[in-house]
């Protein structure tokens, strides 16, 4: 017999099988010994009153072990002699789109600007050494896009737009641990998640699919409206279909679709700073606890997201127990992101703190036109650069002082490898976004007591969080609206927010051309 049960308990108590053995007895009313096999098919933490819960649902097998049938296994086929398709770029809407129409009976060929995962680690290596990034090659680009060495956190609320379950069991497919599946809001993380993107690879190699690496795409052949293939350094590759997923730090790409003149769109995107807490103050403030987390209880995680002079101002890509690293694709770049490892085990906390930017904002900072987002982008990362002395050092500012308009004339320390720099951001940071942090800010720390504090500290610059740019398509095809055999896809197309949701998207453009 096989029952589903849902069980409200202690940490304490979630951690220790017999006791939850005993509880689940008591539920079905039944001998312990009658239950053979419990297992966990969805938990999450409920930390909103002041004693915090486990949230369970656990199947529960009597008497004996139920055979029960896999809800998904991916169903993969040789397509060495099949039709082609070029997948342009290999983040997660590339990988996922390359898997899917190998199952649909296409042959993919993934090409990644960057390096694969083993090399792209040694140019990460010497991006801290030299201080300068490899254009190809960085937190940015490369095999996995930048969620590979970014936590790889997997909640998403995008669940209409495909099956969050299937890209979950795709990853496990490929070794990513099991937890996914059951975790609320699950992640790999950074330590793990590059060998599932390798297992990713040898898939598509396995079945007559190809991933090539040092291949940028400079154009798109385009005849009569039509695609026609790609150019790659001084190669043609023809092909009738291209998935376009290059990611929304990819603005040679955007450059190149305007000279070839294919429509794009401005769209809201969002900028700001990534503020990093002691995880141990976080552990606190969210487990109501002055003694933390314990030990039952994971690094804790915040979201917060409120609305400044109209305008969202939210937490985005929060890290517990994570590191901030330096996440430029170019020269005279400041740029700042967060990744955690499976463990999440540092001392710090960190996340994204930002607010929406549209038209009428960048108007009013004189940017015009389609690149008038892009442009504004470029000229953030370069005023943080040289506030960061023309190097790999992130200006730094403590919260408290960021929100009274005050130097840092010290700084707490930080998990920023390169280094820190003392600044007033308040001085050069555009008026719009000062202001709307400040107040966000100011709002967060009312709703969570203990956040604002000169421990906490603010780093510059957040400005990859999404795209300025929409490349359409029509919503059925998924395909350009002027251009047959364009799929624009993924978040440099400006359709989607993470992994997750960028995984569902390569699939649906995948099922979209079979």
């Amino acid at each position: 017999m096989y029952k589903e049960i849902e069980l409200r308990i202690t940490p304490e108590e979630a951690h220790d099988r017999e006791i939850v053995n005993e509880l689940l007895a008591r539920r079905l009313h039944v001998g312990q010994e009658r239950i053979v096999h419990v297992e966990i098919l969805r938990r999450s933490i409920d930390a909103r009153q002041r004693r915090v819960v486990i949230q369970l649902k656990v199947g529960v097998h009597l008497d004996r072990v139920e055979q029960k049938e896999r809800v998904f296994t991916p169903q993969y086929r040789d397509v060495s002699s099949a039709g082609t398709v070029v997948v342009v770029g290999a983040g997660p809407a590339g990988l996922f789109a390359a898997l899917r129409l190998i199952e649909l009976g296409k042959r993919p060929i993934v090409l990644e600007r960057g390096k694969c995962v083993e090399e792209r680690k040694q140019d990460l290596n010497r991006l801290y050494k030299t201080g300068v990034a490899n254009e190809d090659s960085n937190y940015g680009f490369g095999e996995g896009g930048a969620g590979t060495f970014s936590d790889g956190k997997l909640f998403t609320r995008s669940k209409k737009r495909g099956n969050v379950d299937r890209i979950l069991e795709i990853l496990v497919y490929h070794g990513a641990n099991p937890n996914i599946l059951i975790d609320a809001h699950p992640h790999i993380g950074t330590d793990k998640l590059p060998q599932v993107i390798v297992n990713m690879r040898k898939t598509i190699e396995k079945y007559g699919g190809e991933v090539r690496f040092n291949s940028r795409v400079r154009d798109i052949i385009i005849e009569q409206n039509r695609v026609k293939g790609v150019v790659t350094g001084d190669e043609e590759i023809r092909a009738e279909h291209v998935i376009l997923a290059t990611g929304h730090s990819a603005r040679d790409v955007y450059r190149m679709l305007q000279a070839r003149s294919v429509l794009m769109l401005p769209k809201d995107f969002a900028v700001g700073l990534r503020l990093e807490h002691p995880q141990e103050l976080i552990d606190q403030i969210q487990y109501h606890n002055p003694q933390g987390r314990g030990d039952f209880l994971p690094a804790a995680e915040y979201s917060f997201v409120t609305n400044v002079d109209g305008r969202g101002v939210y937490s985005f890509c929060m890290c517990p127990g994570g590191v901030v690293v330096p996440a430029c694709t170019g020269p005279e770049q400041q740029v700042v992101n967060g990744m955690s490892a499976s463990g999440r085990n540092t001392a710090w906390a960190n996340s994204a703190m930002v607010t929406s930017i549209g038209k009428s904002e960048l108007t009013g900072m004189r940017y015009k036109g389609l690149f008038a987002g892009l442009e504004f982008q470029e000229d953030l990362e370069r005023a943080s650069w040289e506030q960061g002395g023309k190097n790999l050092y992130a200006p730094a500012q403590r919260l408290t002082h960021f929100l009274r308009g005050h130097l840092s004339e010290n700084l707490p320390r930080s998990s920023y490898k390169p280094g820190i720099r003392a600044t007033s951001f308040q001085e050069w940071l555009p008026e719009v976004v000062y202001q709307r942090l400040c107040g966000g800010l100011e709002q967060f720390g009312k709703k969570a007591r203990g956040f604002i504090t000169e421990d906490a500290l603010l780093l510059g610059v957040e400005s990859r969080t999404s795209s300025p740019l929409r490349i359409p398509r029509e919503t059925e095809k998924m395909m350009h609206p002027e251009i047959i055999g364009l799929y624009p896809c993924g978040e440099g197309a400006g359709y989607a927010g993470g992994i997750v949701s960028a995984a569902m998207d390569g699939e649906g453009c995948a099922e979209a051309i079979c």
